[in-house]
């Protein structure tokens, strides 16, 4: 590396000013002799004569002078440094010539010029980003090292540590010594399960007494437990059961202990914990489910009331109710609700009724079962929400709804579908799974539930309406949602895929290759409950039969189990319209964990799942949502102890 130039004084007097030593001179010029000094790799200090035409245009003269300055025998020493490097270093290394000539720089022009090629401008501009990145990366590289290394130190920290408390056999948790950790309460947990190890291997070696004492001390120590949660909850006591069981379970490893035996044992009993919860699950599962399809006391209290006084009152004898000319007509906002639930359904009208704008342009088309048709009936003559039109409709009334027509009715009368729900020896206990009790709830089996495939026979006038399920409440208007352009889809919904949950894998059985040819398994899910139907569509594409096309290929539940979702997916595939999601949000039914913002911002919230809001076992946090719609100071409700 070049540090100092010794010019020599042959030169043309006709020099000039110039930034880059190899522009210096023009070829009509004389050129200088040159004396480098460098040093080399080794650090020797080195000289040699090069002339400077030599020199390459990356060398630029730190401070040019005038060549006309550079006569008779005086030589001139001239920095340079390399545009290519910075140039700190060649200012902090420079070093002496070891030639003993006295150099001068007193003829070095104060005025410095220098003129730069805007090429060698730009390629230094881009070297100095590049070293400023690389700067950056490596600086980066060395955190990400650190962050390892600490990483590691603290893994092996971990390895290191040791979890025995010397001198306490049963005390062996650090976090014993926490005083804010339910430590004593893990600890004497702990401790039982090793009398419990301790006392099957006595007993296998026949050592009645120890055997005895063991049990003496478990049956102890869970008396002193009994339903406590922390330590908070445990007896004064507990620490001196603890140092007893603790002293016992001493004597029983000196006399007992056999790492082998002891590792089998303890396996042993995990074996057999986890077939008693597998056992607990299932049990929880069933009841569960027994529970979620199980009336209320309150709710049959309040169907019967109300059938009574409809019978008592002679509401039966009244004949057909006055033509409503709104219940045909299509410039009205039309809802269609299914429902054998009587509160739930004064809900859903209520709610929806309370935040509509034109109330009196809404028309309410309810259809329940023969049993439930005078409660429901009485409830909605004493109970009318507003200039609301209500309709109720007995679903025997339709006589078109026969097993000839329906291909759910059809199959509910074969053998086969009757011993799977209704035979005592079937299959259908506790040893099944949760999957399995859950669709053997009665729902599946209503035709209630499948009605909503049949929304143009139930309403042949009608062009558009919107399906409400019972378990929904109505938080804004939804009349806009008759303006939404379904771009020539049958059915409006909202989607409810979220990465690989909820697509039609997780409800149609993709081993049988029917399911395979006709349907991609990460095709979008969607939600039953707020849907809106075009009607005209509907009857241009018969989606009817395609639905009874499907239902009939699903005779033997291979396709998909029981239920309305999975041949709603099938019947309207590639027709269904994504609404926006603040329309409907699900899972109030079953997620204790849902955002709060989102519940209170959607135009309906869906208590799908087992946890239904008229239920005890309903998730209490969001009981308030659906509560303030029940009818408060209700005569008929006040009867039957049903509160908001």
């Amino acid at each position: 590396m070049l540090h100092e130039l010794t010019i020599c004084p042959n030169v043309d007097k006709q020099g000039r000013d110039a930034s880059s030593a190899a522009y210096m001179f023009n070829d009509n010029e004389k050129d200088l002799d040159i004396i480098a000094t460098y040093s080399d790799v080794s650090g020797t200090i080195r000289t040699c004569r090069v002339k400077m035409k030599d020199l390459s245009a990356s060398w630029v003269l730190e401070n040019p002078i005038n060549v006309d300055k550079v006569q008779g025998s005086q030589v001139q020493v001239l920095k340079l440094k390399d545009t290519y490097q910075t140039s700190t270093p060649f200012q902090e290394n420079v070093e002496q010539s070891t030639d003993d000539q006295q150099f001068q720089e007193g003829e070095i022009l104060s005025h410095r010029q220098t003129y730069w090629s805007p090429v060698k401008f730009k390629r230094q501009i881009l070297r100095q980003k590049r070293r400023d990145l690389r700067t950056a990366e490596l600086v980066r590289q060395d955190k990400e090292v650190n962050k390892e290394l600490q990483a590691t130190e603290a893994i092996e920290s971990l390895k290191n540590m040791d979890p025995v408390v010397k001198g306490k056999y049963s005390i062996w948790r650090k976090d014993f010594e926490n005083p804010n950790a339910d430590s004593t309460l893990k600890l004497m947990r702990d401790q039982i399960i090793m009398a419990k190890a301790y006392a099957n291997i006595a007993f296998s070696k026949k050592q009645t007494v120890l055997y005895n004492s063991l049990l003496k001390q478990v049956m102890e120590s869970l008396n002193v437990i009994g339903e406590a949660n922390s330590d908070a909850d445990l007896h004064p006591s507990s620490l001196d059961r603890a140092k007893a069981m603790g002293h016992a379970l001493s004597v029983a490893k000196d006399e007992l202990y056999n790492c082998f035996t002891v590792e089998r044992k303890l396996q042993a009993m995990l074996v057999t914990t986890e077939d008693n919860l597998e056992s607990q699950k299932k049990r929880s599962a069933f009841l569960i489910q027994l529970a979620a399809k199980t009336v209320p006391k309150p709710l049959h209290c309040l169907s019967l009331q109300l059938s009574a006084d409809y019978y008592f009152h002679g509401y039966y004898q009244t004949k057909q109710e006055p033509y409503n000319e709104k219940l045909k007509d299509p410039s009205l906002y039309h809802y269609a609700i299914f429902s054998d639930n009587v509160l739930a359904t004064s809900v859903v009208v209520n709610s929806t009724v309370l935040h509509a704008n034109e109330p009196e342009k809404h028309v309410f088309h309810i259809v329940t079962d023969k049993l439930n048709f005078a409660a429901m009936k009485m409830w909605f003559l004493v109970n009318s929400p507003g200039n609301a039109t209500i309709q109720v409709d007995n679903i025997d009334d339709f006589k078109w709804m026969n097993s000839s027509y329906c291909s759910v009715l059809r199959q509910l009368e074969s053998v086969r579908i009757k011993d799977y729900y209704f035979k005592a020896n079937h299959p259908s206990t506790l040893s099944d799974g949760a999957d399995h009790l859950k669709y053997r709830n009665p729902k599946y089996l209503s035709i209630l539930n499948h009605l909503r495939f049949y929304l143009p026979e139930v309403h042949p006038k009608l062009d558009k309406i919107l399906f409400l399920d019972d378990d929904i409440v109505v938080q804004k208007d939804l009349t806009p949602l008759w303006d939404v352009d379904l771009k020539g889809m049958v059915n409006g919904a909202v989607e409810t895929c979220k990465e690989s949950f909820h697509r039609f894998d997780k409800y149609l059985n993709f081993s049988n290759p029917i399911i395979i040819e006709n349907f991609n398994p990460n095709a979008c899910g969607w939600a039953f409950g707020m849907n809106i139907f075009d009607l005209k569509e509907w009857r241009k594409r018969n989606i009817t039969a395609i639905y009874h096309h499907w239902q009939d290929l699903n005779d033997d539940r291979t396709l998909w189990k029981l239920g309305t979702l999975p041949p709603g997916l099938i019947t309207f595939y590639n027709l269904t319209h994504p609404l926006d999601r603040k329309w409907h949000v699900l899972g109030l039914g079953y997620d204790p964990a849902l955002n709060r913002t989102e519940i209170e911002n959607a135009a309906v919230i869906h208590y799908n799942g087992n946890y239904k809001p008229w239920l005890d076992l309903a998730v209490s946090k969001y009981q308030s949502y659906w509560s303030k719609y029940v009818s408060s100071g209700n005569y008929y409700l006040q009867r039957c102890n049903i509160s908001e």
